[in-house]
């Protein structure tokens, strides 16, 4: 039997219900006790300068992660995180520190398949950037427009396309 291409109206429906299941994946990963909702995104950046940083080309060779706690899809808290795993001197891998800081969704261009593996089995959801600076990236991904990364890398840099 012959596969036929979907095309158009049919795209665009698939689209919207991945969207949704990954929003649903995401509400689930931060309901807060109480009832609230409640996120904690994680983005790597070349700067510590919070929702102004640039994003980072490689998620574990970034200096900073910035964090962004969300409540009710308001920024609560924004931090700056130094990358102190075995990639800057210090112990750990990049993904074994970030699941210490307990987030529901990591946001990058791109990391290996190890570290992508890690958080899929930890229940992360790890989505693909878009955007050059943590602001307008999380601003992406509260109108639901970030796509899951669901292939690793194998090299170490990646661009804005």
């Amino acid at each position: 039997m012959a596969m036929v291409a979907v095309g158009g109206a049919e795209d665009e429906e698939l689209e919207r219900i991945k969207r949704r299941e990954l929003a649903k994946l995401l509400r689930k990963a931060g309901r807060a006790e109480g009832g609230g909702l409640r996120e904690r995104i994680v983005i790597p950046a070349e700067d510590g300068g919070g929702l102004n940083a640039r994003l980072a080309e490689h998620f574990g060779r970034a200096p900073y992660f910035i964090v962004v706690d969300l409540e009710g899809g308001n920024v609560a808290n924004v931090q700056a995180v130094p990358n102190e795993s075995e990639h800057f001197g210090g112990f750990g891998r990049p993904p074994e520190l970030i699941l210490r800081l307990k987030p529901s969704a990591v946001i990058t261009y791109g990391m290996g398949p190890r570290a992508l593996s890690i958080f899929q089995e930890a229940g992360v959801a790890v989505l693909r950037a878009n955007a050059d600076t943590v602001k307008a990236v999380l601003e992406a991904y509260r109108r639901g427009e970030l796509e899951e990364l669901t292939e690793g890398c194998l090299h170490a840099r990646h661009t804005l396309a």
